[in-house]
């Protein structure tokens, strides 16, 4: 069955966002459950040749995308060599060409041996740097396992920003014991970079991880819900402040300056997943239909498909109109502007309220939590960190 996806070419024509997933790490952390994986060596030369076969795979089904972003994510994918990123972005375009200039970020981690790699992947084709530091406090890296202290966080970060125009930078909170006076004091240490996109995400404990078990052993505690709420409420009223207000729960920008790649999932558009684990929407038989796929998640195993038989997809699913409209609605409710109403009836071919119920919406409206007018679905201010208990209500 699954050969049989990749028989026959797909001449919908439509945008994606296109996602590369690099899987090594050179540790891994205790709060990440990616896809990412530490080996000692890593023959980049038949990964480089992967990643390009499992791109002519795609392309020969979907032959008529366009592409609307690129994002090398991982894992660590500053470890990638900026000739395998160079190969990949133009094949990409290449095969999937746009005539705009497109978003092409790479994740990188702040150590000083990545860091000289920065002019290298700018040449390659990489436009936008995410740059994970996630604090800049050396004993909360340390609990956070990172592997680079602040002074080389700022190294970086400095050296990204007279390298690329646009950057990116990552931060952690909501930390055991983390104070207020001490989120203010490290986010404003922060703003002051001038930064023009902030990812600002609240340290959550996913099952599977080293910091599951840690936890569950009673290791550490997290701030309860009220002192959470605290620290997201400060978190908005400083970003507010210094013109990145968020456009999404997690991520603040000044006007423009949005993750063009990350809009794609959040608005509900296609995207192909590319790499051990990776996962993508594309385009379906009929309108309002997508096909879901899902890649190998063991880099040895997905290498191994890719040689033996020209791709690593693990499987697919035939995602129906309905299915893809819960999707659109659960994603876009992350939004600070919401789901667009007409954009939506494009998409799926139907109205959004047809998808949610009526009484749910009218009771959240009432209470603040949710606003309705003929162009838009959004969350209030109030209402975007219970996303959860709305969503709950709404899609019942």
């Amino acid at each position: 069955m699954l050969d049989g996806f990749f028989q026959s070419p797909n001449e919908i024509k439509a945008d994606a966002a296109i996602y590369v997933h690099w899987p090594f790490c050179l540790k891994k952390c205790p709060y990440c459950d990616f896809n990412s994986h530490v080996r000692d060596q890593v023959n980049h030369d038949a990964w480089s040749d992967a990643l390009l076969r499992e791109i002519d795979t795609f392309v020969a089904k979907f032959p008529n995308l366009r592409t609307k972003s690129i994002f090398f994510g991982g894992g660590t994918p500053s470890l990638m060599e900026a000739a395998t990123v160079e190969r990949v972005i133009t094949r990409i375009k290449d095969a999937w060409p746009n005539f705009n200039d497109i978003e092409i970020t790479l994740e990188a981690n702040p150590s000083s041996v990545e860091a000289e790699k920065f002019r290298d992947y700018k040449s390659a084709g990489v436009n936008r740097l995410s740059v994970g530091i996630q604090s800049l406090r050396d004993d909360a890296l340390k609990f956070l396992g990172r592997l680079h202290s602040a002074k080389e966080a700022l190294a970086a970060l400095s050296v990204a920003r007279e390298t690329f125009d646009r950057v990116s930078f990552d931060l952690i909170y909501a930390r055991p014991e983390q104070s207020l006076d001490g989120w203010r004091k490290e986010l404003s240490e922060a703003l002051q970079f001038d930064p023009s996109h902030l990812s600002l995400y609240q340290l959550t404990i996913e099952e599977g991880t080293a910091f599951y078990h840690q936890y569950n052993r009673g290791k550490f505690t997290l701030p309860d819900e009220e002192e959470a709420a605290a620290l997201y409420d400060l978190t908005q009223e400083l970003t507010e402040k210094a013109g990145l207000p968020a456009y999404e729960i997690s991520n603040h920008a000044r006007l423009g300056e949005e993750s063009q790649h990350n809009l794609a999932y959040w608005q509900g558009d296609f995207y192909v997943g590319i790499g051990p684990g990776a996962h993508g929407r594309l385009p379906g038989a009929r309108h309002g239909e997508a096909v879901a796929h899902n890649q190998i998640k063991r880099p040895e195993d997905w290498l191994s498909k890719i040689q033996g038989q020209g791709h690593g997809t693990i499987d697919f699913e035939p995602i129906d109109a309905d299915t893809r409209a819960v999707e659109i609605l659960m994603m876009g409710l992350r939004l600070k502007s919401g789901i667009s109403l007409k954009r939506f009836e494009k998409q799926i071919g139907k109205s959004a309220s047809s998808y949610i119920d009526a009484d749910a919406l009218s009771t959240l409206i009432e209470n603040g939590y949710v606003h309705m007018d003929q162009n838009s679905l959004r969350l209030t201010q109030k209402g975007l960190p219970v996303l959860n208990h709305c969503l709950a209500k709404l899609l019942a």
